[in-house]
């Protein structure tokens, strides 16, 4: 099934929370941190390793999901000449985080936050990544601080990085943040943010990156009942993921420069996928004449209209692959870019929720300061590769998990039932079988007839399963009505 893109808000509910209970189990999810990481963590949220710069007058800001505390990333956009100067701020988590640590071999169980409907299982205790590591306003805090400047086209001209004290001045929202500007109410410092972004957006077209508007399910509380509902993102979503892979972008020249580092890559799709989509582009009476890119035709596409959703859902299968690259002594990899960037790029700007960020973050500082990367980073290098994919997946089954859940407890009882939908996926060598999204409440399921299904065309469906039992098979069918 496609990939779906998990975004919570509202508070728990009984019967799920026994379900996603039993999930966690099923997952081998952590239920608690060990008391000696727990102590370690609230003496070094006491007393961080300072930097010796100090930039809190830099007026910075955050801006994330409304609900958030780990806060990883705040920024400060201004003009410079022609140009424009973007400093990033990255929570400094090796600041608290001694190697080889109780702490640091539980960052290492864990490797990435999971975010449930009920709860997050989070990298680092509560009083470092809610706490003293996060970006939280009016609070100072060890960073690194990056300090890109860029040409009046968006750029990189220049890219350094320094440890450094700063403090935030302002948690912003998406939802707010769009609004402020929308309006002309934004101060430069946030405007900038769209005109930055912008930019960027246009020189990802110019290298054939990709950015799929893929609509999200979201699960939502409504007067004590979980519903599921389709969420598009906001255009500000995008500008701020912008700034995020320019510093990716910067982090993994850096590390590509001194020799050092770790990559985050993804291989050129093989003929053969583009083929498919190609393949499907016709069936679902898409125009995709042979002269236009594949970059250029996704770009084109309305994630409102039913075919182009179907469209979209297919090319996540083109991200599949993606992985970490470490490297050292000067010896790169085969593959440096990840195709969907369509240039090099690191993970670096999230430490508190992803523990591959903290290493690529250390190499970059010690590159920007002509120095080798410390000891206990280049030990862990190699483990890194296979502990990221293994978080990666655990990471995965959750999100899978979690919305499977609540479809099927959103629909039991209603077996037997009819619904609109739109089949937005086909078995490639069972085109009888495939995925069904409905329109309303938003769930996708898998489908079965009796006959080859219509590829992006709506359809009525039956259901014909709803159980949130345990075990990995499919928890929603339909049927052709």
């Amino acid at each position: 099934m496609p990939r779906r893109h998990l975004r919570v808000t509202g508070a728990p509910e009984a019967p799920l929370r026994a379900a996603l209970s039993a999930l966690r189990d099923e997952l081998g999810v952590p239920d608690s941190f060990p008391p000696q990481a727990l102590a370690e963590a609230e003496q070094s949220a006491k007393a961080p390793t300072p930097p010796s710069h100090d930039a809190t007058d830099i007026p910075l800001f955050t801006v994330d999901p409304p609900t958030s505390t780990d806060l990883d990333q705040a920024m400060h956009l201004s003009r410079r000449g022609t140009g424009y100067r973007v400093r990033y701020a990255i929570a400094d988590v090796a600041a608290f985080v001694a190697p080889g640590s109780a702490l640091d071999t539980e960052a290492h169980r864990r490797v990435t936050t999971l975010y449930f409907p009920d709860e997050k299982v989070p990298l680092h205790p509560p009083a470092l990544s809610e706490g003293a590591a996060s970006l939280l306003p009016d609070r100072v805090r060890p960073a690194a601080l990056w300090t890109i400047d860029l040409d009046a086209d968006g750029r990189t001209l220049t890219a350094e990085v320094r440890r450094a004290l700063v403090r935030s001045r302002a948690k912003l929202d998406y939802a707010g943040v769009q609004r402020r500007i929308d309006s002309g109410a934004a101060e430069e410092p946030l405007a900038l943010l769209k005109e930055i972004g912008e930019l960027r957006e246009a020189l990802e077209v110019e290298r054939g990156g990709i950015s799929l508007n893929v609509p999200e399910q979201e699960i939502v509380r409504q007067e004590g009942a979980y519903e599921l509902t389709y969420r598009a993102p906001l255009p500000a979503e995008g500008w701020n993921a912008q700034i995020s892979l320019l510093t990716g972008m910067a982090a993994a020249d850096l590390m590509i420069a001194h020799g050092t580092g770790v990559l985050r890559t993804l291989p050129p799709a093989p003929d053969g996928a583009v083929g498919r989509l190609r393949r499907t582009a016709h069936a679902l009476h898409i125009d995709w004449p042979h002269h236009v890119s594949y970059d250029r035709l996704v770009r084109s596409l309305d994630p409102q209209r039913a075919q182009h959703a179907a469209f979209l859902q297919e090319c996540t299968t083109l991200l599949r692959g993606a992985g970490y690259t470490p490297f050292r002594n000067g010896e790169l990899p085969e593959i440096t870019t990840h195709a969907a960037v369509a240039a090099p790029y690191a993970h670096c700007t999230a430490p508190l929720r992803r523990l591959v960020d903290r290493y690529a973050s250390e190499i970059c500082l010690a590159a920007a300061a002509g120095q080798d990367p410390p000891e206990w980073v280049l030990t862990a290098l190699d483990a890194l590769r296979g502990e990221m994919a293994d978080g990666g997946r655990r990471a995965g089954a959750a999100e899978r998990g979690c919305v499977d859940l609540v479809e099927a407890m959103l629909l039991q009882g209603r077996v037997g039932e009819v619904f609109d939908g739109c089949v937005v996926d086909l078995d490639e060598r069972q085109p009888t079988s495939g995925v069904v999204q409905l329109e309303s409440p938003a769930v996708i399921g898998r489908i079965e007839g009796g006959a080859p299904l219509p590829l992006g065309e709506r359809l009525r469906v039956r259901l014909t399963q709803a159980d949130p039992g345990p075990g990995p098979q499919p928890r929603v069918r339909f049927a052709p009505a």
